[in-house]
């Protein structure tokens, strides 16, 4: 009774739009409450908060943040599209793919998809658009680009779930570039069959002199080499994610004085971005301490694992249930929010089912993915439709390839676990 006090309490709360660290700590606060009393709230309140950020792997999070920000400064991200651009210009629908490239890229050093969405959504959407491509190709095609940077390191989201799962987070953000990669191709695939299709979906481009295409290659080498020396130095063990985090934003800030765009104006606003994601990050995270602790004492884990693995089923048929649920969640709320309320619940569940959880946290990534394009939330089409003045309804059906397209891409790797495991089993010290 007091756990059903404690979700109803906690799903009130997120509907009434309270912020998902404050409304797992009420709802934590108030089931330790309903158990134990005063006591043991106090208890818990004097530990949790020193315990939720004193983890060292934390300060990769404020320091990919600062990263994503610098970036963001530096206006690299039009340079970055301008030169896919150039270089699928002459195939049809190149523009399109172009996007998810320039997506991957951006990705690659930009942590949260969100950014990533807004930056596309005011670089290529506007291109596309004026090239007379069709509006809902256009939109859809951003929106889906800009969760790649949930996926590819370095990734807050992964950082976050490695946190919660206590797995290696070297080796997840090394996990995901494989994926990010079948992903990429995956958006770009889905792109030409819609062009295929209907070739008045995209007009043909004007070609670009070789010339022209070279001057623009010389725009990604700094971008490369920030996302050599991050995902480099992790991979080598050289360092670790945390020194690496560090490294980046030091690289994205050289990169900014380089192409001369460092205000003290933009430098502080970057900063107070930066700290302002962070402080919410770490919210979300002790909320989900407090809660996740009156859970545990609730028994409700442990009840859930032992239920389903008493069930007569496949793992992989409770494996497809855990994923849908995702989907479904993902329509509705925040990724960082999800994986914060699940992993403490499914994780056990994961392992118990005979599951790797490093090849699981980069799976539930790439499902989350999905959540961030489905209506009636999906956060990223809003994201996109905020920008470029096109309708929501427009983009989310600009989507619904992509959602097909999507849920093949996650098969494949459920399906082929190597893709994931691959190269986290060849770093130096293994995974």
């Amino acid at each position: 009774m007091i756990t059903l006090i404690g979700l109803g309490l906690l799903f009130l709360l997120l509907a009434l739009g309270t912020p998902v660290g404050f409304a797992m700590l009420v709802a934590g606060i108030t089931g330790l409450y309903l158990i134990g009393g005063m006591g043991m709230v106090a208890g818990i309140l004097q530990t949790a908060p020193l315990s939720t950020v004193a983890a060292y792997e934390l300060i990769t999070i404020p320091m990919f943040l600062l990263m994503a920000e610098l970036v963001l400064v530096s206006g690299v991200a039009d340079d970055l599209f301008r030169a896919t651009a150039a270089w699928m210009g002459r195939v049809r629908g190149g523009l399109g793919m172009a996007t998810a490239l320039a997506g991957a890229g951006f990705g690659a050093i930009c942590g949260t998809s969100t950014a990533s969405a807004a930056t596309l959504s005011s670089t290529s959407l506007p291109a596309m658009l004026k090239q007379g491509y069709e509006p809902r190709l256009a939109a859809g095609v951003v929106a889906i680009s800009g969760t790649l940077a949930m996926l590819i390191p370095p990734s807050i989201a992964l950082v976050v779930y490695g946190l919660l799962a206590e797995v290696n987070i070297g080796g997840l953000l090394i996990g995901g570039i494989l994926p990010g990669i079948l992903v990429t191709f995956t958006i770009m695939a889905t792109v030409w069959f819609l062009v295929w299709q209907d070739p008045s979906r995209a007009p043909e481009a004007t070609p670009v002199s070789w010339r022209e295409k070279f001057r623009l290659l010389r725009v990604i080498g700094p971008m490369l080499l920030l996302f050599g020396m991050v995902t480099g130095v992790i991979y080598t063990g050289i360092a670790t994610p945390t020194e690496a985090s560090a490294l980046g934003a030091a690289g994205a800030l050289l990169i900014a004085l380089w192409y001369g765009k460092l205000t003290p104006r933009s430098l502080s606003r970057a900063l107070l971005r930066a700290s302002h994601g962070t402080c919410m990050i770490a919210m979300i995270l002790l909320g989900a301490y407090v809660f996740g602790y009156f859970f545990t004492i609730t028994q409700v884990t442990q009840n859930i694992v032992a239920f389903v693995g008493g069930l007569e089923v496949s793992r992989w048929v409770i494996m497809a249930l855990i994923l849908c649920g995702y989907i479904v969640l993902g329509m509705f709320m925040d990724q960082i929010a999800i994986l914060v309320l699940t992993v403490p619940v499914v994780l056990p569940l994961i392992k118990s089912l005979g599951f790797d959880p490093l090849w699981f946290g980069v799976v539930k990534i790439v499902t989350a993915e999905v959540g961030m394009i489905t209506p009636p939330i999906g956060l990223n089409c809003f994201i996109v439709s905020r920008y470029s003045g096109r309708p929501v309804a427009e983009v989310f059906r600009g989507t619904f390839p992509h959602f097909v397209a999507h849920l093949i891409a996650i098969a494949i790797l459920v399906a082929f676990p190597q893709i994931i495991l691959w190269l986290p089993s060849m770093m130096h010290g293994g995974h």
